[in-house]
């Protein structure tokens, strides 16, 4: 039977800081009989269907295993539960994954290559009088989800440089904690750009939480460039051999187009005719070190 239990806490508070210090100690193996699976909240509507009790169902079909849920507040705090031990496996976008594999703690199981499609837009209200990038100033604020989030930072800030903008000089940043309170930002004015994944504006007009905007209410500024990883399903490496084979075999099953319309948002991912990688090389996500050192965050000095 799978379970779902509260947020760790204690250590999980400062996991940002940890995790970018390199301060962190070995993290121990959890039970052997159980997967902890680390997730993020998809979004604060309460009413919201999330995917992860179906991904859950998918894991213990596979895997024999019980599964329990542990839901944490942001990318960080998913890494540090993995790295420390506490949790067995989280899914990552490619930045984080990055981050939590060359500290050398944290292992990817699988992980999906990404396609040549932008992964980041940066929205305003239709009514904006912002046009262009080049339209932006330092008193213009500009929202982003979070900030070890692929799609709602480090590749909209790579971006903003390629225009000639800095972050904290050129432009005022809001960190809004996920990419729905970035659009809700927008929304009702606290934001002038919110930047995000552009899987979010064909959401537009459906009601959907992630995306309150009917359509042609919102345009795009600009976008971002693609990346090599979309996604990946990071592990602890200290978790038994069983445990790891099983989730080894079973993850691409679970994550496959199958099962695509069933994992909602985490489905997204999966490209059509887009084979995942099965414990990836660490140097499959070296290409995003040039993009995270826009952002002050040198990957390849991570221990």
């Amino acid at each position: 039977m799978r379970t779902r239990v509260p947020a760790v806490a204690g250590a999980l508070a400062a996991a940002s800081a940890v995790l970018l210090s390199g301060c962190a100690g070995s993290g121990s193996a959890s039970s052997d009989d159980v997967i902890r699976f680390a997730t993020l909240p998809l979004t604060d509507d309460p009413n919201a269907a999330t995917p992860v009790d179906t991904i859950a169902d998918l894991l213990e079909a596979e895997t024999g295993y019980r599964v329990e849920v542990t839901d944490v507040p942001n990318y960080s705090a998913v890494i540090e539960a993995i790295r420390a031990g506490h949790e067995d496996i989280g899914i990552m976008s490619g930045f984080p994954s990055a981050l939590a594999v060359n500290t050398g703690e944290v292992d990817s199981l699988v992980a999906w290559p990404g396609n040549d499609d932008p992964v980041s837009t940066c929205l305003v209200l239709n009514s904006s009088p912002l046009h262009s990038l080049a339209d932006i100033t330092a008193d213009t604020t500009v929202a982003f989800a979070d900030p070890a989030s692929s799609s709602g930072y480090f590749m909209p800030v790579h971006m903003l440089h390629e225009a000639g903008l800095e972050k904290d000089t050129d432009y005022t940043v809001l960190v809004s904690g996920g990419h729905d309170r970035s659009l809700l930002a927008l929304k009702n004015g606290q934001a002038d750009v919110a930047c995000t994944s552009t899987i979010f504006p064909a959401m537009a007009g459906q009601g959907n939480p992630m995306f309150p905007f009917e359509e042609g209410e919102t345009r795009s500024l600009g976008d971002s460039i693609s990346m090599p990883v979309s996604s990946s399903i990071l592990g602890n490496p200290r978790m038994s051999d069983d445990k790891r084979r099983a989730l080894i075999d079973a993850l691409p099953k679970v994550f496959s187009a199958e099962n695509k319309d069933e994992l909602g948002l985490y489905g997204e991912a999966i490209g059509d005719g887009i084979e995942p990688v099965v414990e990836p090389d660490p140097s499959l996500f070296q290409p995003f070190v040039d993009v995270a050192a826009v952002a002050d965050v040198d990957i390849s000095d991570l221990e």
